[in-house]
């Protein structure tokens, strides 16, 4: 019941009172200025072009209407399409919506709205897809083949079925027209090799077949459509090959178009015709595959046969330029009815059409309005209307009809002209109601001027039409001579041999073929035999103003639509009978509460509280009929009646409810102020009573206010720190100070808990990876933060674990530490040679058992360490990456001491280390970082610093690492003091480690040399024979007497003198040591030597 509330006017014409053309006009003209453009006649709905985008299409309004009754909503296009889809569906019939209007009233738009719902709601799969997808791409098609520019409609429809109305517009248009869309598409839209390929130039002003002076139209890209008549022809089903040969057909066309005819005459006199210049038409035979000289014959002349003789007659110019069971739902968007200034063939045919559906639209209307109260139950009477039956006679008759006559005019031996064709039409219809001419009106005595002797008159059902007879007889006879059939069927080309059949010699007939008016005849015979199988349904498209602009209704143009249209006709026929009818329960549910009996509810049947309502109103039994299932209302005021009495019943109501809402305000508010003076009262009385006691309770007043002052300073300070806190980044540490000294420990236990809550929200948006990741980070600032100098710079490089290219190097995947399971770190490292501080490179792998060092080089294992014997680390707290690995005192390696390695990832090695030991033996790996990294050599026996024992120490010093075998050296640059050894420890000390190593020697019998043995990575055993040169005297000598003899030097000396002499050399040494004291005042002494500073690393080749 939308159509009855809300509403701008009268959504439903049926209801409009009084039923006349001004108020019919005036509603439209009201709906139509407040974007109100649909409207309905019972089913049928008219469609005012607004010519702008209104917001009322698309999904949303397509699902609102897919789900509701026709009358549900307002007025609008779903609405009858979905009507329409679901008698298709549900009731299994076969549906057909017609759309009639003028040029430019919105058919085609209108249709493109229909297919979209159609396609949007029916249902899904993949040939069902495939349809509704060729439904849609079958509109571009439609238009560049069959619609044109006509001077009132940009995209005027110009057919009907597969017959073509204006085959005059191909080869002429009228000034400000075009010819059809698909021309000026080709020559816009195609490339430059499609054109060359069809021999076509792209400016349409070469082609006498195109009006020049409007070649393009506004709001209409030529290029862009080509390409989507393109994708649309290929969607419906066509071929590559078919899509190019129907673009070759059309360049045919306009290149017939220039083909330019000349005067000739024949031997004996006679005119005739030729080419002025071939090359067109050998370009049209190349570009079909036909032989042009054959071409230009069909062109310029015909073949008559007679008996058994063909006789070739030659054409004029003239004559040669003058020839033009599945269920189902169709859309038919046809032409409107035209009356025009000059109103010609074609304006003929096309009325005659719209006389033939307004015939279908009277019979159907009628028969479905019969066919409702016959199912309703309802006695039918006979109804009057106004039957055009009589006009479509008068046009179709077999015998007597206007087209009969032409037809036989054009078939008529003899001089044959349009003057003889009416000078029969008055002749035979004098005396017709519906038939006027100048002859006949002036056999009438009657006068028009408007008219010419060469017009005559038909009173359509939408108006008197003048027809202009000029070329009534060349436009119905339609020729095609049989020559250019033949010659369009020898071409070698496959769409043009089949539009040719006639042109076979095997089907060759001396029958004339059909006229034009036999052919639209039968194509309307056909249309309406289609139309009567399937239910109807009706768009009338109306067009606003001539101008199409927007917000302008010009009332006399759409009062001679209306006429056209038969719109106030159609509501006569609809009010014929009963102009309103409703389902019982919906009826119900509108007015039931206009009777007490079913207001405010109703336990009986539909149908008996509607005759229960309706019979305790005051409406006559005439206007009233019971259905069924509906309820049927002869006049719209009785139905006005009804809305009236529900409007005064409905303020009847509100008024009701205002004023038992006020009632209940009034007494809602009475006990509001009851409660208020109970209340106001007691705390007077409480008041009164406390200043008697006041004495009594004032002294715990003080503590009270105090908790009280307290509460809200908290409370304050609470809310503050609400609406101050910091943000969620773990690193973000502001945080707000507490307003007093009182709140600092809450203050600093709510920034602790605050802390932990965002951390513990960081920690569960992580990934398990990043999860891993961090426990990496945290272990290795547990073990190095402000210890290690260089931790602060590997907090934000994220560990990589692999720096070799383990994965992406065959040969490094090769190594021993694949096979020990995942691999945690593998680095290059540099491995410290304890003995002479050179420096060798190493690959280091790290997996849960154990850490290999590989040669880099020869990619072979030089030394396994188990991690369970690893005893501890020592490391530098500097920056550099020096670290010592201090093995058990009997390790499995077969190692004679500790391993001094550098590493440029120290911090993640170190890391990944502590984490393997405590995974693999659960005991955590001590790692000692200090300003002295210590290691072990061979007959260490205790890690204390200074000890002769073997144990080594490194630190940092300026430019480079220090090694001393018995003085660990401070950082200069932190404790300030200089790096100088202590030459009289470091001397003493080295000497004693020689003489050993030659008492050892001696007592072995190496006499003549001396051998010395040095661990391998893997755990062997290597000998490095001595050179046994004698040094001589002046050379040891001058060692000893020496004041600054480096280390680098001292062994590069005693590598080349023999065990005797090292031997008498150090003695004498030592003797000389025994003399003198060893204290640090030697240093200073002139006759002292010294080895000076040793520096790491040596400068020994």
């Amino acid at each position: 019941m939308a159509l009855l509330e809300r509403s701008i006017g009268v959504e439903d014409l049926v209801l409009l009172e009084p039923l006349a053309q001004e108020s019919m006009l005036k509603n439209l003209q009201l709906r139509y200025e407040k974007k109100e453009i649909y409207t309905y006649i019972g089913n049928v709905l008219i469609s005012v072009n607004p010519y702008q985008q209104l917001p009322i299409y698309g999904p949303d309004f397509i699902a609102k209407y897919r789900d509701c009754t026709f009358y549900e909503e307002k007025p609008h296009i779903y609405a009858l399409a979905n009507m329409a889809y679901q008698s298709l569906r549900d009731q299994n019939r076969d549906q057909c919506i017609l759309i009639t209007g003028e040029s430019g009233a919105g058919k085609t738009e209108a249709s493109k709205l229909v297919m979209s719902f159609v396609a949007a709601v029916c249902e899904k799969g993949e040939q069902v897809n495939s349809v509704k997808e060729q439904l849609l791409q079958s509109n571009p098609v439609l238009e560049a083949f069959g619609n044109a520019k006509t001077i009132r409609n940009n995209n005027s429809s110009r057919f009907v079925s597969e017959h073509l109305l204006e085959k005059s517009r191909v080869v002429k248009q009228l000034e400000g027209e075009r010819n059809f869309h698909i021309f000026y598409q080709l020559l816009a839209g195609a490339d430059a090799q499609l054109l060359k390929a069809l021999k076509l130039d792209r400016d349409p002003c070469g082609y006498t077949y195109l009006n020049r002076e409007v070649s393009r139209v506004n709001g209409m890209d030529d290029e862009s459509n080509f390409k989507a008549v393109q994708n649309a022809m290929a969607v419906i089903g066509f071929s590559e090959a078919e899509i190019r040969q129907v673009l070759e057909v059309t360049a045919l066309v306009l290149k017939l178009g220039n083909v330019e005819l000349m005067d000739e005459f024949q031997a004996n006199g006679l005119s005739a015709s030729g080419i002025r210049d071939g090359k067109g038409i050998q370009e049209i035979g190349e570009l079909v595959g036909l032989n042009s000289q054959e071409l230009e014959r069909a062109l310029c002349s015909k073949t008559v046969k007679t008996g058994k003789e063909n006789v070739v007659t030659q054409l004029t110019i003239t004559q040669v330029g003058t020839g033009e069971k599945k269920k189902v739902m169709g859309v038919l968007d046809i032409y409107g009815f035209e009356i025009l200034e000059d109103n010609s063939f074609e304006q003929f045919v096309i009325n005659y059409c719209n006389e033939k559906l307004q015939q279908v639209f009277i019979e159907m209307t009628l028969k479905e309005e019969q066919e409702e109260y016959k199912k309703e139950g309802i006695q039918w009477t006979k109804v009057d209307f106004s039957d055009n039956n009589i006009i479509c006679n008068l046009i179709e008759h077999n015998q007597k009809g206007i087209l009969a006559m032409l037809d036989e005019e054009c078939l008529r031996p003899g001089q044959v002209s349009d003057t003889t064709f009416l000078a029969k039409l008055n002749h035979l219809f004098s005396k017709h109601s519906h038939y006027e001419s100048k002859v006949t009106l002036n056999a009438q005595r009657q006068s028009d001027h408007t008219m010419s002797f060469n017009c005559f008159r038909i009173c359509h059902y939408a108006g008197k039409v003048t027809y202009n007879v000029t070329s009534f007889i060349d436009k119905n006879n339609d020729l095609l001579f049989r020559d250019l059939s033949q010659a369009m069927w020898k071409a070698r080309h496959p769409l043009l041999r089949s539009m040719f059949p006639e042109g076979d010699p095997k089907n060759a007939s001396l029958k004339r073929p059909p006229t034009a008016g036999t052919q639209l005849k039968s194509s309307v015979a056909i249309l309406m035999k289609n139309l009567y199988s399937k239910n109807p349904n009706y768009i009338r498209c109306i067009k606003p103003n001539e101008h199409q602009q927007c917000g302008q209704f010009s009332s006399e143009l759409v009062a001679t639509q209306t006429r056209y249209l038969g719109l106030l006709e159609n509501v006569r026929v609809r009010r014929a009978g009963y102009a309103y009818r409703q389902g019982y329960k919906p009826f119900l549910e509108r007015y039931r509460l206009l009777n007490r009996s079913t207001w405010p509810r109703w336990n009986g049947g539909d149908r008996e509280g509607v005759e229960k309502l309706l019979g305790e109103l005051s409406i006559s039994s005439e206007e009233l009929a019971f259905g069924k299932t509906k309820i049927f209302i002869k006049s719209p005021k009785t139905l006005f009646y009804l809305e009236e009495q529900r409007r005064l019943r409905l303020q009847q109501l509100a008024t009701l409810i205002q004023k038992t809402y006020r009632g209940w305000r009034c007494r809602v508010h009475y006990q509001e102020m009851r409660k208020s003076q109970i209340l106001i009262s007691a705390w007077f009385r409480g008041n009164m009573a406390r200043k008697d006691y006041r004495k009594y309770f004032r002294s715990g007043a003080a503590l009270t206010m105090a908790n009280f002052i307290y509460k809200n300073l908290v409370r304050k300070f609470l809310l503050g720190l609400k609406n101050n806190l910091p943000s969620y980044n773990v690193l973000d540490k502001q945080w707000p100070p507490a307003p007093y000294k009182c709140f600092n420990t809450a203050n600093q236990e709510l920034r602790r808990l605050f802390h932990q809550w965002r951390c513990k929200k960081f920690r569960d948006r992580l990934t398990p990876k990043q999860v891993l990741v961090l426990k990496e980070k945290a272990c290795a600032s547990e073990l190095f933060k402000d210890k290690k100098a260089s931790y602060a710079q590997s907090v934000p490089i994220p560990f990589h674990g692999d720096y070799i290219g383990l994965q992406r190097n065959p040969k490094l995947q090769k190594l021993k530490g694949g096979e020990e399971g995942p691999v945690l770190m593998a680095e290059t490292v540099k491995k410290v040679n304890r003995s002479n501080g050179k420096t060798v490179s190493r690959i280091l792998l790290l997996t849960k058992r154990h850490m290999i060092l590989t040669d880099d080089k020869t990619s072979q294992d030089k030394t396994v360490i188990i991690l369970d014997d690893l005893a501890g680390v020592s490391v530098t707290s500097f920056k550099d990456g020096l670290f010592s690995l201090h093995l058990k005192e009997i390790p499995s390696v077969g190692s004679k001491g500790d391993f001094l390695l550098v590493s440029q990832h120290v911090v993640e090695m170190l890391t990944k280390l502590y984490q393997a030991i405590l995974e693999a033996t659960q005991r955590q790996l001590p790692i000692s970082v200090t300003e002295n990294a210590r290691c072990r050599d061979l007959g260490a026996g205790t890690w204390a610093p200074g000890c002769t024992g073997g144990t080594g120490s490194i630190s940092e010093s300026g430019s480079g690492v220090l090694l001393d075998s018995s003085l660990i050296l401070t950082n200069p640059s932190s404790s300030g003091q200089k790096a100088v050894p202590q030459v009289g420890i470091m001397r003493s000390t080295l000497l004693f480690a020689v003489i050993l190593a030659l008492s050892l020697a001696q007592s072995l019998g190496a006499l003549c040399e001396e051998s010395q043995e040095q661990v391998g990575p893997g755990g062997g055993h290597r000998k490095k024979e001595l050179g046994s040169s004698q040094l001589p005297l002046p050379l040891l000598r001058r060692l000893y007497d020496s004041r600054s003899v480096s280390l680098d030097g001292l062994f590069k000396m005693l590598s080349k003198a023999g065990v005797g002499d090292m031997h008498d050399f150090f003695v004498g040494l030592m003797g000389k040591r025994n003399i003198r004291s060893d204290t640090p005042a030697d240093v200073n002494r002139e006759d002292t030597p010294s080895f000076g500073t040793l520096q790491y690393p040596p400068n020994v080749e």
